[in-house]
């Protein structure tokens, strides 16, 4: 395996939540330049689904951590 995969998978928990965050940042600003207040809906359900990630993250290397 290339060693750009591996140095992915190996963080793959922080990089799924930025990803997500990245996500939602991309459809809440789409839903503002279209006006849908939908795609705004989807954007925010991704930030509640980042930060609920990100918790569940800090939580994972805390407990690992002790």
């Amino acid at each position: 395996m290339d060693d750009w995969r591996k140095g992915i998978l190996a963080r793959l928990d922080s990089v799924l939540v930025v990803f997500d965050l990245v996500l939602s940042v991309i459809f809440i600003g789409l839903g503002y330049l279209t006006g849908s207040p939908y795609v705004r809906g989807v954007g925010v359900g991704l930030v509640i689904a980042g930060v609920t990630g990100a918790i569940a993250y800090l939580y994972k290397t805390r407990v690992s951590k002790s």
